[in-house]
């Protein structure tokens, strides 16, 4: 019998955190030029437009195992060989990586002024020189799983970073890309061919701000109720959907629901995926939603998200966004990118 596989909820250097708090000192200081394009970010998971699966089990399968030894992944090496200057310890990469802070603190200072945040986001670390490995989390493997995509819901960092990512694209409000933009704030968006194919040039727009638009298959199916050659059809035809409409093939999937078995990864595999983040916790315009059990936050943690707004939830997708970011910057975390992890 196929195992199914369904989910329920459960620093830096010192002259780092020096320059760091110099930029961020004078984050309100200086030029408010206009803002750069965003990073990318999140992810689908309800059963229903916008419930919450992060404590929902599904019809069969088992329960990963909780608590943060569960948690997936190695550290990387420290990679070797790149011109001093742009050593991430070298005099230059430092004062270099310091401007680039001190400029966007600037910029965010305004944009969570004008977009009704208590606090400007902090400022993420630089990406690591080398990516960490990531491995399939605790509980959550299948059977002859070493060779497929990892399944995973934190990346293993040590910094205080975090990972939005949000889900299908039901939901096209012109205000989140204006907001995710000015506040510069990365994100990846995980597409269901479903409810996107109304309005493309929505999410072609965001691409063009720096978001990376990854896979969520064609019709949000509940996957281990599907035939592998079903599961591969609504896997690379989403593929082939978004190579086509945005040039290019993404390499990560999320499963609709958190929800997948060995012919789902065997399946992503055959349709050039490598990895399949799923997620820590879940955020909505007034609450979150926690996997762990001690209903926290984690370094490397993943969050998920929808495109959603009025019609399913208690406010809208900026309103989710203004709540999600006190949380994550009233605990000290910062957001970063999740394809420079990954």
């Amino acid at each position: 019998m196929t195992k199914v596989t369904v989910l329920r909820g459960r620093p830096g250097r010192t002259v780092l955190a020096v320059l760091l708090a110099a930029a961020l000192g004078s984050g309100c200081a200086a030029e408010t030029g206009e803002p750069a394009a965003s990073g990318t970010g999140a992810a689908s998971g309800s059963a229903e437009p916008g419930k919450s699966t992060a404590g929902r089990e599904g019809v069969e399968g088992h329960q990963g195992h909780e608590g943060q030894g569960g948690r997936s992944g190695k550290q990387g090496k420290e990679g070797h060989g790149a011109p001093e200057a742009h050593k991430p310890g070298s005099a230059g990469a430092r004062a270099a990586y310091a401007e680039e802070v001190r400029r966007t603190q600037a910029a965010r200072a305004v944009a969570a002024k004008k977009w009704g945040l208590t606090a400007t986001p902090l400022a993420a670390p630089p990406p690591p020189a080398v990516k960490p490995e990531i491995t399939t989390r605790d509980g959550f493997e299948v059977e002859g799983g070493d060779e497929l995509p990892p399944i995973f819901t934190t990346v293993p960092v040590k910094d205080k970073v975090v990972f939005l990512t949000i889900d299908d694209g039901a939901e096209k409000d012109p205000e989140l890309l204006r907001m995710m933009s000015e506040l510069k704030l990365p994100y990846t968006a995980f597409l269901s061919d479903y409810v996107i194919n109304d309005n493309y040039g929505y999410f072609k727009q965001m691409q063009d701000r720096g978001v990376t638009l990854n896979n969520h298959t064609l019709n949000h199916p509940y996957m281990p109720g599907l035939s592998y050659d079903e599961q591969k059809q609504e896997i690379c035809g989403q593929q082939d959907k978004l190579a086509k409409r945005y040039g290019k093939r993404p390499v990560l999937f999320r499963p609709p629901y958190g929800n997948y078995n060995a012919d789902t990864l065997r399946a992503a595999k055959a349709c050039g995926i490598k990895a399949a983040p799923i997620w820590a916790s879940e955020a909505f315009p007034d609450h979150m939603e926690w996997r762990e059990w001690d209903r926290d936050m984690h370094p490397g943690d993943i969050i998920l998200t929808h495109f959603r707004g009025r019609e399913d939830w208690k406010g809208t997708m900026p309103d989710m966004i203004r709540h999600v970011m006190k949380v994550i910057t009233d605990k000290g975390y910062s957001v970063a990118k999740l394809e420079d992890y990954v």
